[in-house]
């Protein structure tokens, strides 16, 4: 990452969990850098409440923190699928509670102005129009969507985080993909996907 101490920047995320263990605090920087915006994006993308998926990414750092002292180096969890799986857990303890379908109405993430108000408005209808069919998926399947087409995890990480197997995960992505396609299909043209 450019931003890390040249120290850092080549070590692995397991190594500076093993120094943030040790006492580093550096090291601790330089993960959190690392991984709490990857963690906050997922957390966002499943949960529709930014406010709820910061509460989340903290939480699931904090546990990352806690499990520091146990931390293998040695061919255990990476540290970014532990964390995307802390991260899985917490949001469908979350969804159970609130009765899982709120409407995820948060486009907060349109672009930074350079492109056109009309743009920006439509890019932001097709955020809108993404996480409301995400809504409408049932957890694993949303979560194996997100992970893999939004977050661009590989297969074998998603099984990893969702502790199912790799031919699981391709079949909660087919069919939540298929799903996203049919919510999504009537809304094309007013997108701007017209053919």
């Amino acid at each position: 990452m450019s931003g890390e101490p040249p120290a850092y920047a080549a070590l692995p995320d397991g190594a500076l969990m093993v120094l943030f263990a040790n006492g580093d605090p550096g090291a601790a920087r330089v993960l959190t850098g690392r991984l709490l915006p990857r963690a906050l994006s997922h957390a966002a993308r499943v949960l529709g409440d930014r406010a709820e998926a910061e509460d989340v990414a903290q939480e699931a750092m904090m546990r990352l923190w806690r499990a520091a002292g146990d931390w293998r180096q040695d061919g255990g969890a990476q540290p970014a699928t532990w964390l995307y799986r802390v991260v899985a857990n917490l949001c469908t303890d979350r969804l159970r509670r609130r009765g899982r379908m709120d409407p995820l109405d948060d486009p907060d993430a349109a672009a930074d102005g350079t492109p056109g108000v009309e743009a920006r408005m439509l890019q932001a209808d097709r955020l809108a129009a993404l996480d409301a069919a995400l809504a409408t998926l049932p957890d694993r399947q949303r979560q194996a969507v997100v992970l893999r087409h939004i977050e661009g995890l590989s297969n074998p990480e998603i099984a990893a985080i969702l502790d199912v197997g790799v031919e699981a995960v391709e079949s909660l992505t087919a069919r939540g993909k298929r799903a996203l396609a049919a919510a999504l299909a009537g809304r094309k043209e007013a997108l701007g996907y017209g053919d």
